[in-house]
C-alpha cells in the first residue's frame, strides 16, 4: 500500500525545508506498513521555492516536484498533484506548517476503517480574526450550495481514498472546487479534531479577494444551482473581481511546465 502527500506551494521559500523536515519525521514514524511519496506543486509564486523543491527532490527520492505555468490557485494545484500521484491513500495539506503532519496516521486510520474521505477540524485556530469571520461565512455558504452538514468543516488538510480520487480527476473544469466533487461522489465522509498551529514564517498569502473567488468556484462547480441569496452574493462578488481584472483568464485547469520526475 502507498501513501501520497500532496502540498500546493506558494511563496513558501522560507518554510518549505522545515515543512519537509517535520513531514519526513512523521511519515517515517508511521506504524502502518505504507511506502510514501511527497508531491510539492509550485503554484508559480515567483520566489525561490521551485529551486528549493528541486534541491529537496535530489536529496530525498520520495519527493516529487511539479511547477505550474501560472498561479492557478490552491484547488487547481492540488488537482495537478492528484493527476500525478500513485498512492492508495492521498493526503492534502497546506505549506505553512499550520497542519501538523503527526495527524496523518489518524486520518489514514479513518480511511482504513471504511470512510472514503476524512477531513480535519481545527481546535484553537491560529488564524487572524478576519479569517475566523470569513470561515464562518464560508461554512454557511458551502452548507447551502453543497448540501453539506453544517458541522462538517471542509479543511484543506484531508485524506482521500484512491477510488474517490479516480473520479475527482475526471473533472477538468478550470474553476474546480474539490470539496464539491467529494460531496457529490461519496456520503462516507468523517472528520477528526486536530490542533491548529501558528504559521511557521511570514504571513498568509490567502487574501479576502481569493476567498471570494473560491466562493464563486464553489457555486459554479455544483451540479444543482438553485437561485439562492448566497448564490447571488457569490456571483456579485465575482463580477467585482472581473471588473478589477484581479484574476487570470485561465482556460485550462492547470499547465505543468517542469517536473522533477
Amino acid at each position: 500500500m502507498k501513501l501520497s502527500v500532496i502540498i500546493p506551494v506558494f511563496k513558501s521559500e522560507l518554510i518549505i525545508e522545515e515543512l519537509i523536515k517535520k513531514l519526513l519525521v512523521s511519515l517515517n514514524d508511521l506504524s502502518l506498513p505504507l511506502t510514501h511519496e511527497i508531491i510539492l506543486v509550485n503554484d508559480n509564486g515567483m520566489d525561490a521555492c521551485w529551486l528549493k523543491i528541486k534541491q529537496l527532490a535530489l536529496k530525498h527520492k520520495q519527493i516529487k516536484g511539479i511547477a505550474l505555468k501560472e498561479n492557478y490557485g490552491q484547488h487547481n494545484a492540488v488537482m495537478a498533484g492528484f493527476n500525478h500521484c500513485s498512492g492508495d491513500y492521498i493526503i492534502t495539506m497546506d505549506d505553512d506548517l499550520q497542519h501538523p503532519p503527526r495527524y496523518i496516521e489518524a486520518i489514514i486510520e479513518q480511511l482504513k476503517d471504511g470512510f472514503d474521505v476524512c477531513y480535519t477540524n481545527y481546535i484553537n485556530r491560529k488564524h487572524a480574526l478576519w479569517k475566523h469571520l470569513v470561515s464562518w461565512i464560508n461554512n454557511i455558504i458551502s452548507s447551502h450550495l453543497l448540501n453539506k452538514p453544517y458541522k462538517l468543516y471542509l479543511s484543506s488538510f484531508r485524506g482521500v481514498k484512491r477510488n474517490i480520487l479516480s473520479r475527482i480527476v475526471e473533472n477538468k473544469n478550470n474553476n474546480i472546487y474539490i470539496d464539491s466533487a467529494i460531496l457529490e461522489i461519496s456520503p462516507k465522509i468523517t472528520s477528526i479534531k486536530i490542533d491548529h498551529q501558528a504559521r511557521f514564517q511570514g504571513e498568509s498569502t490567502y487574501s479576502f479577494t481569493k476567498l471570494i473567488s473560491l466562493w464563486f468556484n464553489m457555486a459554479s462547480s455544483t451540479s444543482v444551482k438553485p437561485f439562492r441569496f448566497c448564490s447571488f452574493f457569490v456571483l456579485i462578488f465575482k463580477l467585482i473581481l472581473l471588473f478589477k481584472k484581479s484574476e487570470s483568464n485561465n482556460v485550462e485547469q492547470y499547465k505543468v511546465i517542469e517536473k522533477t520526475f
